[in-house]
């Protein structure tokens, strides 16, 4: 039997950059900094964000060049965005989790390329449906809760079968997380830290 998911507290030490979170108590530095990345479709695109100076979109054959100097000089964890222009985005978010998702395609690359690199992913509905809401919606335009933490938790398991090691979802939906540490258990991953 499996314990309460409130104590689940192997995935808060599953690798190394979690456990260094654990033992830093209030000091800021480098190592408790996420590098946010946004990953586009187009695979050798370098798109350049023009309401944010010095900030990128990467497609996925852009990643390497652009984060060995980063590695390098000590970084240590990123946050993968997906942004999709080409797949269809639907009422339920159906390519968030597909094989085609970027972030999906993106995780294990950057597994094999930076193997001490902590990854997590952020898990929300908005960049994938056709509303860009962040849940899915009942016929009226309003939450469709138990639905949209359903489709949440299916998200977050496939980044996670991907090799992402923490699942960050930033969504606002009513019992999320409980809803993605039930799927991360059946899916034999309770070691991935949902934050």
């Amino acid at each position: 039997m499996y314990p309460k998911k409130a104590h689940l507290l192997h995935s808060a030490i599953s690798n190394p950059t979690l456990r260094e979170w654990q033992t830093l108590n209030c000091q800021i530095s480098s190592k408790n900094l996420m590098y946010p990345i946004f990953i586009i479709e187009e695979e050798n695109d370098i798109q350049p964000i023009k309401s944010m100076p010095g900030v990128s979109r990467y497609g996925i054959n852009s990643l390497k060049q652009h984060l060995q100097v980063l590695v390098e000089k000590g970084l240590e964890s990123v946050l993968l965005f997906g942004v999709i222009d080409h797949l269809a985005k639907t009422e339920n978010g159906l390519h968030a989790d597909s094989d085609e998702n970027p972030v999906v395609k993106a995780i294990p690359k950057l597994r094999k390329w930076f193997p001490n690199l902590t990854i997590a992913c952020d898990v929300c509905l908005c960049p994938y449906t056709s509303h860009g809401h962040c849940g899915i919606l009942n016929s009226d335009g309003t939450i469709d809760n138990p639905a949209s933490i359903k489709r949440i938790a299916e998200i977050a398991l496939s980044y996670a079968r991907a090799g992402a090691h923490i699942v960050a979802p930033s969504d606002m939906m009513d019992g999320r997380i409980g809803a993605i540490k039930e799927e991360l258990i059946k899916g034999h991953l309770s070691h991935r830290r949902c934050s």
